[in-house]
């Protein structure tokens, strides 16, 4: 999965890189949508790091010392059976996060960081017997671990759910109203009525018509959990992890849970 950076401006104080507007600029620096804009963004660290650097000078800010794709470089060791990084465990999740888009070779294949693996990586790491300032985990188990995230990874990124895109429907709300003046009622009903349209589209079998719909749902679900003080990726990420080890059965064309399943053979 390719990693996007984002060049974010908060007018009057930053220009600045991250990976994660919502975690980096909303939750850790407290400006909400609308109250920054996305200069640019790419997948290419080298081409964001140096625009970076040159919009801080346009703008007149201080420029940074050093190139985003420079401050967070690690170097981690691999052998036969392990891969170790050169961080404590207090602090691997964190410094993980900033490698995200870090490639390495291990007699098994080659491991891409993602945000999940780094997760998966900073919850099974041990601290190394010979020092305590670095961290490993063993390759096989990280393997496996890799090659069922990579698959989950794949979906993710067919539905396509990019946190600047809800940033700019959110963007897009406020700058007419709706957050202000509107209610989480009214944008309940504007959802009954989308799921009308989609049904009408799904009889007909009106393709363009299915697509807008749908898109149509996200747009205002977006809304609706804002108005409720919420993040639609917070919503969707703890709907996904209730049902990520889910197991049922296919009954009559839905997927019927386990516990479900097994209660309704015994009536």
């Amino acid at each position: 999965m390719t990693e996007t950076y984002y060049l974010y401006h908060i007018p009057g104080k930053k220009i600045g890189v991250t990976r994660d507007l919502n975690k980096r600029v909303t939750q850790t620096q407290g400006y909400k949508p609308g109250e920054y804009e996305v200069l640019d963004q790419s997948d290419d660290i080298d081409y964001i790091s140096n625009r970076e650097i040159e919009l801080q000078q346009s703008y007149g800010y201080r420029k940074d010392h050093k190139l985003y794709k420079n401050l967070f470089k690690m170097k981690i060791n691999v052998t036969e059976q392990t891969t170790t990084f050169p961080v404590p465990l207090t602090k691997l999740k964190g410094r993980l996060h900033d490698q995200v888009g870090l490639n390495w070779e291990t007699e098994f294949g080659k491991i891409h960081l993602c945000p999940q693996l780094a997760n998966w990586i900073a919850v099974n790491a041990h601290t190394s017997m010979y020092n305590s300032e670095r961290s490993y985990v063993y390759n096989k188990a990280l393997w496996e671990a890799f090659g069922e995230i990579n698959s989950l990874e794949s979906l993710v990124e067919q539905i396509d759910t990019r946190t600047w895109t809800f940033d700019n429907i959110r963007a897009w709300a406020k700058e007419r109203g709706i957050y202000e003046k509107g209610n989480s009622h009214t944008q309940f009903v504007k959802l009954q009525e989308e799921a009308g349209e989609l049904a009408k589209a799904l009889l007909t079998k009106d393709r363009y018509e299915i697509k807008d719909a749908i898109g149509d749902m996200v747009v205002v679900l977006t809304n609706l959990a804002n108005l409720e003080k919420l993040n639609i990726e917070d919503c969707i990420d703890s709907a996904y992890k209730e049902i990520a080890n889910r197991k049922g059965k296919m009954i009559n064309g839905t997927f019927v849970k386990d516990e479900t399943y097994e209660k309704e053979k015994n009536i």
